[in-house]
């Protein structure tokens, strides 16, 4: 048997309604997982199910939304009534919002309140603590399962203009490493994974003009990143299949993956 092979696992994606997270679940599916796909969005939910139904795995959809830790809860009583008790849990609920963006017209003394607190609970509360506390707890009371966090590359060095995004993500990174540290006697590991730059629905717009072409940010990222490409959300799957597989990563924990094309080896 291979050491990625997860049949017999059930794993909960929270955010797998989105470009990547809807992703890596139907790749911890295409391993032998059963895959609750959990998001706000049933529609974008619904066709991960059926992706991967088709290709002859198992899965449902369950809504789920991440900031608010009553939806949390009732999130993991249903996925686990209807695919059994989560043993792999994939925090990939994240994003940023325009408002908190710090720009010469927005400057960050200015950054409304408001907008920089939702972007902290989106990434950081319902990114990572309110699923930790409930199906974390889950895990230590069965002694077993994997979870992994998605970051940032803004975690590991502040972006220019994103810096409630790139705070929130930084705390993402100090929380795993504390849960790695709190959980590993009682059989759970907990990892983060740390993609570049993947084009999705919510950056979008910060690396495309309407045109189609590249924006200067794009440009910038593009210089910054050995590779000379943006990520493809496939290649962020084996290394979550990877954290996800006991057989595999049974002595890993709390350790970053990075899925940057080398972002973060580049100074000059």
């Amino acid at each position: 048997m291979s050491r990625f092979d997860l049949s017999g696992e059930t794993a909960v994606v929270i955010g797998a309604t989105g470009v990547l997270g809807g992703r890596i679940a139907v790749g911890l599916a295409e391993a032998g997982a059963s895959a609750a796909i959990l998001g706000r969005r049933e529609e974008a939910g619904m066709e991960r199910v059926r992706e991967i139904e088709s290709a002859g795995g198992k899965a449902a959809f369950v809504f789920c939304d991440a900031t608010n830790p009553e939806s949390v809860r009732e999130s993991r009583e249903k996925a686990t009534a209807l695919l059994g008790e989560p043993t792999i849990l994939v925090n990939a609920a994240g994003g940023n919002r325009p408002e908190a963006t710090v720009t010469q017209e927005n400057p960050f003394e200015e950054v409304d309140t408001d907008e920089w607190n939702a972007v902290m609970t989106l990434n950081y509360c319902g990114g990572v603590y309110y699923p930790c506390r409930e199906y974390g707890a889950a895990m230590v009371r069965a002694g077993r399962g994997s979870v992994v966090n998605i970051a940032s590359v803004a975690a590991h060095i502040p972006l220019s203009r994103v810096a409630a995004y790139s705070s929130a993500k930084a705390a993402v990174l100090s929380l795993t490493q504390f849960l790695a540290r709190e959980w590993a006697s009682k059989g759970v590991r907990v990892n983060s994974i740390t993609p570049g730059f993947f084009p999705a629905e919510q950056n979008r717009r910060l690396l495309y003009n309407e045109d189609g072409t590249p924006t200067e940010r794009a440009a910038q990222i593009l210089g910054h990143t050995p590779a000379g490409r943006f990520g493809n959300p496939d290649e962020l799957v084996g290394a979550a299949v990877f954290l996800a597989s006991e057989k595999a990563s049974s002595f890993v924990t709390g350790a970053d993956i990075r899925v940057d094309g080398g972002f973060l080896a580049t100074t000059i």
